[in-house]
């Protein structure tokens, strides 16, 4: 036992201790004991090795050290104050959730299961711990062969690098490559199968219809769900008071075509088949990672324009929008530039007068794929009408350059910018088509939540405080503070956890938001305030 514990760091254990504690603090949005525990024991290795690498890099520099019998008293001490450390912390974590919790909607937990937190976060700590010291090792190892040709502290840098590069080349044929194709393959087969009390449509204007183009296998599950739950002529008609149509909905799946290319091709031949630019709206969607398809957004829009819409969307993965935004984010773009450039060619060579107004829409990481799909110098001589992109994640290059230059006074979570005739952002607390001011020709909506993580990630909050905190909106917990380091790891598990919430908080974007933003973009006819507001309450407030 005692030579175990002169193995430790006492300022690894401290500092462990203290960025454990800092980990059970409020973030975005609630975590339950997994999360939190795996969180806690990321946070404790990430604490101990900085306290460990500063202890290392004391000896490195030959400075004085304390008598052995000394230094044993003091990692004694330190280890006794890290355990008091977590344990205070861990009485206090059910409050520090609760501030989450009521925030977004939530009922109060009376506990945080602080037993399962501290075991999973010794699990977790001890294997984090364990693959970073085989890695010490295998730098070690490297660095005594270069010793005996250059001095000691350079043979230990190139050490350093080499093992760097080769556990970087490992990590990359290992899981991104084996790992992701793995994941991928699995995906394929669950998207592929078809549930027995679901049948293939019986009216030619559906995709996956025996005259569609795209068979009702190959639209895979995302799609078939997003064909099936297009709106009823009768149900749009209950709320216009008026003639309905029945909304187009076209959708080709990953197994559709060969290529990226090929499945444009197809996505755009098939709304050409069911009469898609003869409509009064046409969108272009992009879906989230593994192809689904939000029904709040498509719902709101389609009575809204009493079913006279046509949506086209094309599969780019079967993937999470959280892996794919990790492993595999070019994909989304790409696929979002090919469905874009043929469907926007086919419409501007229509006539003016007659063809659909032109939107985009994409959802979390879609909006990314959307978002990139355009170049704004293609269209300055015949523009598309509008844009609505919801929860746009951190790698939304457009998106973070608008929230930077920003009007000074506004906050990040709810940026203004410019005289707000180009772009406009909205959350759960305020209706961007209330605003009086004019628009230009394009009218794009950012929605967002002040709670969404998928948003409000950011690679710089390991070392620098968030913008978006100062000051913090409606939703997020006064006791949410920004520690080095541990909010990173706190978004970062936010993220993977970001659907936790009811609708209206969280990455959860509500039917009665996506309503608001429809209205500001899209300018729908025969609606006054008090249908709005009528058609808001008729939607649940969870799925």
């Amino acid at each position: 036992m005692v030579l175990w514990m002169s193995r430790l760091s006492a300022s690894g254990l401290l500092l462990g201790a203290c960025l454990f504690a800092a980990s059970l603090t409020p973030s975005l949005v609630p975590r339950d004991f997994l999360f939190q525990g795996v969180l806690g024991g990321f946070a404790f290795a990430l604490g101990y090795w900085i306290g460990k690498i500063g202890q290392l890099l004391w000896r490195f520099l030959e400075l004085p050290v304390l008598p052995p019998r000394v230094w044993r008293a003091v990692l004694w001490a330190a280890a006794g104050l890290a355990v008091g450390t977590a344990l205070v912390a861990l009485s206090r974590a059910a409050e520090w959730q609760n501030s989450v919790r009521v925030k977004v909607g939530m009922e109060d937990v009376a506990t945080a299961h602080p037993i399962y937190v501290a075991v999973i976060a010794l699990v977790t700590a001890a294997v984090v711990l364990g693959l970073v010291r085989m890695v010490i090792l295998f730098v070690v190892s490297l660095s005594r062969r270069f010793y005996a040709r250059v001095p000691r502290r350079i043979s230990v840098g190139l050490g350093g690098l080499v093992a760097i590069a080769l556990v970087a080349m490992l990590a990359d044929g290992l899981v991104t490559r084996v790992g992701m194709a793995a994941l991928d393959d699995m995906f394929q087969l669950r998207d592929l199968m078809i549930d027995p009390e679901t049948e293939a449509p019986h009216e030619a204007h559906r995709a996956g219809s025996a005259e569609s183009l795209v068979t009702w296998e190959e639209l895979g599950a995302a799609g078939r769900d997003f064909v099936n739950d297009a709106q009823t002529v009768e149900h749009i008609a209950g709320w216009t008071g008026a003639g309905a149509k029945a909304p187009l909905r076209v959708y080709v799946g990953l197994n559709s075509a060969p290529t990226v290319a090929d499945r444009a091709r197809l996505a755009l031949d098939e709304l050409i088949r069911v009469g898609g630019f003869e409509r009064r709206v046409l969108v272009i969607a992009t879906p989230t990672g593994t192809g689904w398809m939000d029904e709040a957004a498509f719902d709101t829009l389609e009575v809204l324009h009493g079913g006279d819409v046509a949506t086209v969307a094309m599969q780019y993965s079967y993937l999470s929008s959280y892996v794919s935004m990790m492993v595999e984010p070019g994909i989304s773009s790409e696929s979002a530039r090919a469905l874009f450039t043929a469907v926007y060619d086919h419409w501007r060579s229509l006539p003016e007068q007659t063809r659909p107004r032109l939107y985009l829409f994409g959802l979390s990481l879609g909006s990314f794929g959307s978002e990139r799909a355009t170049r704004l110098y293609e269209m300055l001589t015949d523009p598309i009408q509008g844009a609505l992109w919801v929860g746009p994640p951190f790698l939304n290059s457009v998106h973070s350059d608008i929230t930077r230059r920003r009007n000074p006074g506004s906050p990040a979570w709810r940026p203004e910018y410019g005289d707000g005739a180009f772009v406009r952002f909205k959350n759960q607390y305020n209706a961007v088509a209330e605003d009086p001011r004019p628009w230009g020709p394009i009218r794009i909506v950012y929605l967002q939540y002040a709670s969404d993580p998928v948003v409000f990630f950011d690679p710089a909050a390991f070392f620098r405080r968030p913008d978006w905190l100062t000051p913090r909106g409606p939703d997020v917990s006064e006791q949410l503070h920004w520690v080095p380091g541990v909010t990173f790891l706190q978004l970062l598990v936010d993220m993977a956890n970001s659907l936790v919430t009811p609708m209206g908080h969280g990455h959860e974007y509500a039917h009665r938001d996506y309503i608001d933003a429809w209205v500001a973009v899209t300018e729908p006819e025969g609606w006054d305030p008090e249908d709005l507001i009528r058609f808001k309450k008729s939607f649940p407030l969870v799925r």
